[in-house]
């Protein structure tokens, strides 16, 4: 009744090889025109997926991974060459946490990451990050999205369009953020001018039980076959309305739907943390990072391509006082965990095609505000590991005090080039047209730290 002569003739005839094809993609459990089928990169990379440890608030390099001896003997007096800051600080504030030398590369690491120190030779610590503010919220976009001011796609958004997804029944991109969003919320994964479908999933991590966890995973109603039926007409009339225009929110939508309905049995099996033996769940630590933490590693095992790890609602590493306490409380939280992560992935042979990457948006000054640290864009640290990183090295350096990178500065271009590349993709040919221009995740710059790639 709906369809005109021609319309019929097409959909009949001339559209059986169509059918044809959707049937044998549809067997492989991809769709014909699903934005999130599998896609190969520019050249083989090491890296197949990402695991990206937030911590959000900025942490403090020199009460980390850069250890300053100096700040010693100017405690309490003001630095030589001392930066303009976001607020007044006072003198040099030296670390209250004792470093050692780790592993056969003799990595210097800080108590607060002792456990995480373990695999010292694993990590390659990048000392000499920079930012252009010490503001969260540009920081935030331009170490998520590439850009501190403009709406851009997001690093998972871009690795998801990329290389598509090895499982078409989780997210290809999460991000678990237990308590709530933090500052600029889903902003920080957002797909910009990408398609929809390569916008990241949100999870709360806080809840214990799947069903919390994801709201109406089950439905309470309706049979498993009545729901397909239910979603099968649906797309049909969804796939007419569409013929008649042409808007990738639509088929963001669509994909969501089908998503959903596709999560209702793995996602229960995969963010279900009770079926790992308490063995794994007490290496892990039973908390909400632990548990946090674990979940991403099923989550990767089953194929999801980028997730990020946030530490919590809004920015809880921000300490500008009493940093001595709180830097310990929330170190103790993740320190355990990430430990547990790196052995896991050894165990089960991932670690070399799994990046996994640890920082803030920015890291803290090495003067004092009262009894804590102000915002530092002039140099920080982050660290990789796996996924075609030569571990146990240190690139780049701050000045003696922790303050500036003075030694291979690196950009946060820098650091999406170098992640790009350990996944396969030249960074500069990774691009998606839009509004007469083709755009990239490092704008018109980056380069690979090719010191740290194996």
């Amino acid at each position: 009744m709906f369809l005109s002569r021609r319309e019929l003739l097409q959909r009949s005839g001339l559209g059986l090889g169509a059918l044809g094809l959707a049937g044998v993609l549809a067997d492989g459990g991809y769709a014909a025109e699903s934005p999130l089928a599998p896609k190969a990169p520019h050249f083989p990379g090491k890296a197949k997926r990402v695991i990206h440890f937030f911590l959000n608030g900025g942490p403090s390099q020199v009460d980390t991974f850069d250890p300053k001896p100096a700040l010693a003997k100017y405690a309490g007096k003001p630095l030589p060459n001392t930066l303009r800051t976001e607020r007044k600080t006072g003198g040099a504030l030296p670390s209250a946490f004792q470093f050692k030398k780790y592993g056969r590369s003799g990595l210097e690491v800080s108590e607060l990451f002792a456990q995480t120190a373990a695999h010292a030779d694993d990590l390659a610590v990048v000392r000499s990050m920079k930012v252009q503010v010490p503001n969260h919220e540009p920081s935030l976009m331009l170490m998520n999205c590439g850009d501190a001011a403009q709406p851009r796609p997001s690093v998972g958004a871009w690795v998801l369009y990329g290389l598509g997804a090895e499982n078409q029944n989780l997210p290809g991109f999460v991000a678990l953020c237990p308590g709530g969003h933090p500052i600029k919320g889903a902003e920080n994964w957002q797909s910009g001018f990408l398609p929809g479908a390569y916008q990241g999933t949100f999870v709360d991590p806080k809840h214990e039980t799947v069903a919390k966890l994801i709201e109406n995973i089950a439905h309470p109603h309706a049979t498993t076959a009545a729901q397909r039926r239910q979603l099968d007409l649906l797309a049909s009339l969804n796939a007419e309305h569409r013929r008649a225009r042409a808007d990738a929110r639509l088929d963001a939508r669509i994909e969501s739907f089908e998503l959903a309905f596709r999560m209702q049995a793995e996602a229960a099996d995969a963010f279900d943390v009770s079926r790992e033996p308490k063995a794994v769940r007490e290496r892990y630590g039973e908390t909400v990072h632990g548990r946090q933490t674990l979940i991403a590693r099923r989550l990767v095992e089953r194929g999801v391509r980028y997730v990020q790890l946030w530490h919590g609602a809004s920015q809880p590493w921000d300490h500008h006082s009493n940093i001595a306490v709180e830097h310990k409380k929330l170190a103790a939280e993740i320190d355990r965990p990430i430990a547990a992560l790196l052995a896991d992935l050894k165990r089960l042979g991932m670690l070399d095609s799994t990046l996994v990457i640890w920082g803030g948006e920015f890291g803290r000054t090495p003067t004092s505000e009262g009894t804590g640290r102000d915002h530092n864009p002039y140099g920080f640290s982050v660290w990789l590991a796996g996924g075609g990183i030569k571990g146990g090295t240190v690139y780049g350096a701050t000045d003696e005090f922790g303050f500036k990178a003075v030694e291979n500065p690196a950009s946060v271009h820098d650091l999406h080039a170098t992640i790009l590349h350990l996944l396969g993709f030249d960074h500069e040919k990774l691009t998606y047209r839009y509004a007469g221009r083709d755009f990239r995740l490092t704008d018109v710059h980056g380069h690979v730290l090719h010191d740290i790639v194996a």
